[in-house]
């Protein structure tokens, strides 16, 4: 180890941004991991917050500044939150495309996905997830794989052992 280096340093990942804070105002610390990740993403920009009861979920496009002011953050209260800077590399530029993605689960609870990067099975996993009627194909839909993701991910909440 280099003297000075940190032997496991911080990373991070393109315009995704992950705080665990019992206690802390979670939304605004996950608002100035944004707004320092913002060169990764000016598209769209999405908070979402969990307090083990609820997930919150607040998302619009523009830049991180635009979207969020100090009374929106103030209405997300939480111990966990990620949050999401979009640069598009599928999909188009739409709300609905916005991240973090949001789904209930088949167990009644909320789940929250910020994703980058492509996956490389996006037919694969779309197909499974049209087959179990878990894509929206109204005109308001998303089109991303992000999405898709997400929809596979609650859907398989209820039969995870993971607790929520």
């Amino acid at each position: 180890m280099v003297t000075g280096q940190l032997e496991n340093p911080p990373r991070e990942e393109c315009g995704v941004f992950g705080v665990w804070a019992p206690g802390e105002e979670v939304a605004k610390l996950t608002y100035y991991g944004l707004y320092a990740l913002q060169h990764r993403g000016q598209e769209a920009a999405g908070i979402a917050v969990a307090d083990g009861s609820q997930v919150l979920v607040f998302k619009d496009l523009g830049l991180v500044s635009q979207v969020f002011d100090e009374q929106t953050l103030a209405a997300m209260p939480g111990h966990v939150a990620i949050g999401h800077c979009r640069y598009s590399t599928t999909g188009s530029t739409t709300w609905e495309n916005a991240q973090p993605v949001f789904r209930n689960t088949a167990a009644g609870t909320g789940l929250a996905l910020g994703h980058n990067g492509n996956l490389v099975n996006t037919t694969e996993l779309a197909d499974r997830a049209r087959a179990a009627g878990l894509l929206n194909h109204g005109e308001s839909c998303a089109t991303t794989d992000s999405d898709i993701l997400g929809a596979l991910l609650a859907n398989g909440a209820a039969d995870s052992s993971i607790e929520q």
